[in-house]
């Protein structure tokens, strides 16, 4: 597969050779080149030979001795050097399906690429995985792979998530493991679906993929108002939730007694429907998953706490508002109090957003849109300025899931708008103006 270059950087490597904008890479190091996945594994050696085709179609090897981490300075169309790879199930409990009407295109897309796994973490399904793309995992050892499982229980996979690929790929993850490749786990539950006894047949048949296998989340089931023609799901309730709770923790014990570090961790959402207090940090060890939201509630509240130690008293003559998600709210007031209390004249007023964008089901602050902050907020006195969570804004853009942007709210409520980062100290420092 040859690739057009798209731009070559200026007094790079491959700028001194006379490589030129749209010639074409055919191949490193005798390799061919399909992806980005390719490209970076191939240009990792001091000595590298890039077989070139120019734009008037002539053939020729640049030899580059590069020095450590030094990039050959080529640019692509795209990151990926190819199309982003769009997944091909139909689970019964995609988020993507459960969006309104309206919103803009790109939030519709669905990736399931495997590239973005191993360079962003992104979780992947392994169903549209070719057997040369699963051999280049394993010859390349790219490590960790981030897999959303569900079930182990083949038969099941395939129902939940509309694939009749999806049971016989879970043999993927055999096939990782064998390699010593390390795994993170997903398993998304829907109460009276992977619950229960098939989550405890999960957990066990994962068990057996250790060592690689690092860590299994159990996240629970996100359910929007705008489920239209999809599969009857519900909630978990309270007594159900403590259910997954307690058959982790069994897990868990179980492992511990092996000689075994734990390995299973249900979501903070899990403790908060089951009305249960959220372990403390050593609970997550080094937080492998973060990312689903387990230990987000336990990591804040001990990085605000430490920061907050290692300020002195002080004054100040300052009132804020800061708002977040339902589920989070109890933390962030407690924090708010533990602020005001140390910093003589500071005032903070938190205010819990209900989502009525996704529905009242959606309780997390990084769901939460522009017009429900306004609306929930147009009428309060809101002090020196309103903070807002940096998770509810689109990853690499100043602009909300429903398109009005800080700038907006601004006008509207006449107040600056700050946004407050996802970790202690930059609460604090956002608390104190400190931004």
């Amino acid at each position: 597969m040859a690739v057009r270059i798209a731009g070559v950087e200026s007094g790079s490597a491959c700028a001194r050779k006379r490589v030129r904008e749209g010639d074409v890479l055919l191949c490193v190091n005798g390799h061919e080149i399909h992806d980005v996945l390719d490209y970076r594994f191939y240009i990792q050696s001091e000595r590298i030979e890039l077989r070139i085709r120019t734009q008037k179609g002539r053939e020729r090897t640049v030899r580059i001795r590069k020095q450590e981490d030094e990039e050959p300075g080529l640019l692509f169309e795209t990151y990926l050097m190819d199309k982003q790879r769009r997944c091909a199930n139909k689970c019964i409990f995609c988020f993507i399906d459960q969006l309104p009407h309206g919103m803009r295109e790109s939030l519709y897309f669905k990736d399931d690429d495997a590239r973005l796994s191993f360079l962003f973490g992104n979780y992947i399904t392994l169903t549209n995985l070719s057997e040369r793309e699963v051999q280049r995992i394993i010859d390349m050892h790219i490590s960790p792979i981030n897999v959303s499982v569900h079930t182990m229980n083949p038969d099941l996979r395939c129902r939940m998530m509309g694939n009749r690929r999806a049971g016989e790929c879970l043999a993927y993850l055999r096939r990782f493991a064998d390699a010593g490749l390390r795994l993170n786990t997903q398993l998304v539950l829907c109460p009276g679906i992977n619950d229960g006894e098939e989550l405890r047949f999960s957990l066990n048949e994962l068990c057996k993929l250790r060592p690689a296998l690092q860590s299994i989340a159990a996240v629970p089931v996100g359910l929007t108002a705008h489920r239209v023609g999809l599969a009857t799901l519900r909630s978990f309730t309270k007594e159900e939730a403590a259910a997954v709770i307690d058959t982790i923790d069994s897990f868990n014990r179980q492992n511990v007694q092996d000689g075994q570090d734990r390995l299973a961790f249900a979501a903070d959402e899990f403790y908060l429907k089951a009305q249960r207090p959220v372990p403390d940090a050593s609970h997550y060890g080094d937080y492998p998953q973060l990312e689903n939201g387990v230990g987000m509630w336990a990591l804040l509240r001990d990085e605000f706490c430490r920061a907050l130690e290692d300020e002195p008293p002080a004054v100040y003559a300052r009132t804020v508002t800061a708002v977040c998600g339902q589920a989070v709210y109890p933390l962030i007031a407690e924090l708010a109090q533990r602020a005001q209390e140390k910093f003589s004249g500071l005032h903070v007023q938190v205010i819990a957003i209900e989502n009525r964008f996704f529905g009242k089901e959606i309780t997390v602050s990084g769901l939460l849109t522009g017009q429900d902050i306004l609306e929930q907020t147009r009428d309060l006195e809101l002090g020196d300025a309103l903070l807002f969570p940096a998770t509810a804004l689109r990853q690499g853009e100043d602009v909300f899931l429903d398109d009005l942007t800080p700038a907006d709210l601004q006008r509207e409520l006449h107040v600056p708008l700050v946004p407050a980062p996802g970790d202690g100290q930059g609460l604090l420092d956002a608390f104190l103006g400190r931004n």
